[in-house]
């Protein structure tokens, strides 16, 4: 193209008009043609130009797509300061999700001298949220300059991402890479362990990194000393086992001599103390390694093994007490060193380790009165079950000390107690703010909703042209309030922006659905989405045309429940001023009413349709829905068969279809629930049961298919609702909350089970928990294999360690009989049965024995089960014979 045969192509008008049209391929020949002053003139138009479609917003993205590439061009060119173009070439707002055109950018820039050009790409290397996007360019800015790579994190990432993505193999590919001797050392130092590395990090594959950065220190082209530095100190940072397992590998492929393990012994003992389990493991073999050629004094294996000793994983600890014994074994003159550190397995929560660690004690115990002492010391924190052991190996100082033997007392989280809901805002200016905050939150509690609506209806009635007034700017940016963007987008609003756009007038241009939910659906939260939406349509259309005075349905406890005593001033406020309740906001008001029928007669009394509708609603009119369990067989899905489950099906609601609004005959239908929801989410969640909090058993029969998910497959979070369910009104817990939070304890992810045993407590604190119904029901679900018996272990094992030992007796007194007999799955009952000798031995339990503890524990081995068994038993014998043989 002859730019030359127009003069005004010469011009900076031409090189602008180029970059408004994206014509980035014409920018290098223009730019040539401009002087530097030309050049210096352009910048500036270039700058108003980017100012100009930052104002745009997101509305003006099409045409900012169409013009970045050339703007990042034309404006690289001009800048004659490497800093300036680094600045420009990395602003994120001309860049989106775009990589720089890196060609032309060369073009541009290639009248610049050797040593500008690496300046550049080594600022560019430093912007760390442009680098990676911009390695490309960079990589052959450095190439063309002749400089050295830049080793920032963002550099040493990227290029391991091209190194390990070339169809080069990679061994081949790091070899012939003229950056490898600088680049590769810094793969151990950066901030955060380079991600790539995870990718391809098996040790004996040679396609992976491990062999082949081998390969590069087998010949001589990496150090192997920075290597195996870089490893173990990657690996002393710390982090989580998936950033830390490349540079296991790595280590693992070299194939370190046992001079070079030895050489980093110290470093070894510091993984066994702090690492992830398998780091800790690797590090534990190589020490016994070292140990076994006699290369690892007693000293240092005390200290080793008083970190390891401490560490929870059963795995480590039964090794490290193995490797100890092999040494007392090879050296008896490392007893005084070795036994006082063994002494720390004493206090493990694991019974058998406490066992193993005493016959190891009893087979090395020296007469050496000083070492003896110290042990008995240290004994005192044995189970009950290995203290009369204790005490005959090591004499009475070993017993418990008379102070520990006060009678137990149960620990228990205080009850929730009800929080009264703030009153409504009493100005506009409150209600503005609250209101403004509620609408452009992503979270919202139910007392910001709440409040924030009942302000608007109330502020509204009093002077809805003064709350118009100071509402408008604090929403001016909301895009209903735009004609051109809500004929765009169209759709119904949603949440409280319905109720502020009609105090506001605000009428949408855009094409409306038909209604917000047209099909039928067998999600509970779909279902209130239906009944919340038309309670603000109702308190919307009202604003329009006769404002009410304030809502009856607002609640007076923040879980949203409404005392009966305030509804029935409420209906008698209404009826004193002559207004007739809306139809949807009475509705919702009975759905949260406290069912108290003390406040029967003065509902009755107030002799309007609304106060006998109450006064129904108080007595049988609003009894829960009757509930029906079964068993829901096996069924197959893509990874695999979700196993036979309980679900609870719910009755129809004749009183709610019969005198409730449309909105709510979805809530009042006959509901099989046997798949789980997908559309909740915390605040959702929270919104719901303050909708109906007066009615958990129903709440807890629809949510029981999300928290079976969270036990039978991956799923998470389904768990968020169940301890508010349990703080929640309505009468006592009954059958469908306790089967919810059975299942819950058996939840797959540790937050899940641990918001089941929140639930449990609560319960237990309120006086509410049937132990024998909850563990009957986990004894079903154990059975079923819904609930498998580790899982179940661990969460008991949670509530007993907050106190509640007692509490979790009772539970498991009525789980133990099912496993006995065979029925369940047999892996993680001896965990149980760990839990359970636990909590008798803590709270000094004398109840009767389980059906089949005693054939159990009279079965032939040493079985974790067995000697569980045995040990709860005997828990149990002491406890019966009298105070003396209670609790520590």
């Amino acid at each position: 193209m002859n730019l030359t045969s127009a003069p005004e192509q010469v011009s900076t008008e031409g090189a602008l008009a180029a970059v408004r049209r994206g014509r980035t391929a014409e920018l290098p020949a223009r730019l040539k043609l401009l002087d530097r002053t030309q050049r210096r003139e352009l910048l500036v138009g270039l700058k108003e130009l980017r100012a100009e479609l930052r104002a745009q917003g997101w509305d003006g993205w099409q045409q900012r797509d169409l013009m970045s590439p050339a703007l990042v061009v034309a404006g690289a060119g001009c800048h004659t300061g490497a800093a300036a173009a680094a600045a420009w070439i990395g602003a994120r707002d001309m860049r989106r999700w775009q990589q720089v055109p890196v060609g032309v950018l060369l073009d541009v820039l290639a009248d610049r001298d050797a040593g500008w050009l690496g300046d550049l790409a080594h600022r560019l290397a430093a912007r760390a949220s442009t680098v990676e996007q911009d390695y490309p360019l960079i990589s052959e800015l450095v190439r063309i300059a002749g400089c050295p790579m830049p080793t920032t994190d963002g550099c040493v990432e990227s290029w391991a991402v091209t190194v390990g993505t070339s169809r080069t193999p990679l061994a081949l590919a790091l070899r012939r890479d003229p950056h490898v001797g600088s680049l590769v050392p810094c793969l151990f130092e950066t901030a955060e362990p380079v991600r790539f590395l995870g990718w391809r990090c098996d040790p004996d594959d040679p396609h992976h990194w491990p062999a082949a950065l081998a390969g590069l220190a087998a010949d001589g082209i990496v150090d192997r000393a920075v290597l195996l530095d870089g490893c173990t100190a990657r690996l002393l940072r710390g982090g989580k086992y998936n950033q830390l397992k490349p540079y296991q590998a790595i280590w693992q492929a070299l194939r370190p001599t046992e001079e070079e393990e030895r050489e980093r012994t110290a470093d070894w003992i510091a993984l066994t103390a702090d690492a992830p389990s398998p780091v800790a493991g690797y590090a534990q073999q190589i020490l016994a390694r070292l140990a076994a050629a006699g290369h690892l004094t007693p000293g240092l294996l005390a200290e080793m093994s008083a970190a390891v000793l401490f560490r929870p994983e059963k795995k480590l600890v039964r090794a490290q007490l193995v490797l100890i014994g092999k040494e007392l074994r090879r050296d008896p003159t490392a007893a005084p060193e070795l036994l006082p550190v063994l002494g720390e397995a004493f206090g493990h929560p694991d019974t058998d380790i406490q066992e193993r660690a005493l016959k190891l004690t009893a087979l090395h115990l020296t007469d050496d009165p000083a070492l003896r002492a110290e042990l008995a010391e240290q004994a005192r924190s044995l189970s009950p079950a290995h203290r009369a052991r204790a005490v005959e190996l090591l004499g009475q100082d070993a017993a418990a000390p008379a102070e520990e033997a006060a009678p137990y007392r149960e620990i228990l989280p205080p009850p929730p107690a009800e929080v009264p809901l703030a009153p409504a805002p009493g100005t506009v200016a409150e209600t503005v703010e609250l209101v403004a905050a509620v609408i452009n939150s992503r979270t919202v509690t139910v007392e910001e909703f709440e409040r924030a609506l009942d302000g608007l209806v109330r502020h509204a009635h009093r002077d809805r042209s003064a709350l118009a007034e100071a509402l408008r700017p604090a929403l001016a940016d909301q895009w209903w309030l735009d004609p051109a963007r809500s004929r765009r987008y169209g759709g119904e609003l949603a949440g409280l922006a319905h109720v502020a756009a009609a105090v506001l007038d605000a009428h949408q241009t855009g094409e409306q659905p038909e209604a917000l939910v047209s099909w039928r659906s067998d999600c509970h939260h779909t279902a209130f989405a239906v009944a919340r939406h038309a309670r603000l349509v109702e308190a919307a259309r009202h604003i329009r045309t006769r404002p009410l005075p304030f809502l009856l349905a607002t609640p007076t406890g923040q879980t949203g429940t409404l005392d009966p005593r305030v509804l029935v001033e409420r209906l008698a406020a209404y009826r004193g001023l002559g207004e007739q309740p809306a139809p949807v906001d009475l509705a919702q008001a009975l759905l949260r009413v406290r069912r108290d029928p003390a406040a029967l007669p003065a509902a009755a009394a107030l002799g309007t349709p609304e106060g006998d509708r109450l006064a129904a609603w108080l007595g049988e009119a609003g009894e829960p829905a009757a509930l029906t369990r079964r068993t829901a067989s096996a069924v197959p899905y893509a990874y695999g068969e979700t196993p036979a489950h309980l679900v609870l099906d719910t009755a129809e609601r004749t009183t709610l279809l019969r005198e409730f609004p449309a909105a709510f005959h979805e809530l009042a239908q006959a509901r099989k629930a046997t798949d789980r929801c997908w559309d909740g989410g915390e605040d959702a969640d929270a919104l719901l049961i303050a909708a109906w909090p007066e009615d958990r058993e129903t709440l807890a029969a629809w949510w029981l298919p999300e928290v079976t998910a969270c036990a039978v497959h991956e799923g998470r979070g389904g768990l968020a609702a169940l301890p508010e369910l349990a703080a929640a009104g309505g009468p006592a817990a009954g059958p469908a909350l306790h089967l919810a939070v059975a299942t819950g304890l058996g939840a797959r992810h540790p937050e899940d089970r641990l918001r089941a045993v929140d639930a449990l407590l609560t319960l237990a604190a309120r006086e509410e928990l049937d132990a024998g119904r909850l563990g009957s029901d986990l004894g079903e679900l154990l059975n079923l294999g819904t609930v498998k018996p580790n899982r179940l272990a661990d969460s008991l094992r949670t509530a007993a360690a907050t106190g509640a030992c007692t509490t979790t007796w009772a539970v498991l007194a009525a789980v133990l009989p099912v496993l006995f007999s065979g029925a369940a799955d047999p892996r993680g009952a001896g965990d149980l049965l760990a839990t359970a000798a636990d909590c008798v031995e803590q709270s000094g339990a004398a109840s009767p024995e389980p059906a089949g503890l005693a054939e159990t524990a009279s079965r032939p081995g040493r079985s974790r089960l067995v000697t569980q068994a045995s040990r709860l038993r005997d828990a149990l014998l002491r406890n019966a014979e009298g105070p003396a043989a209670g609790p520590r």
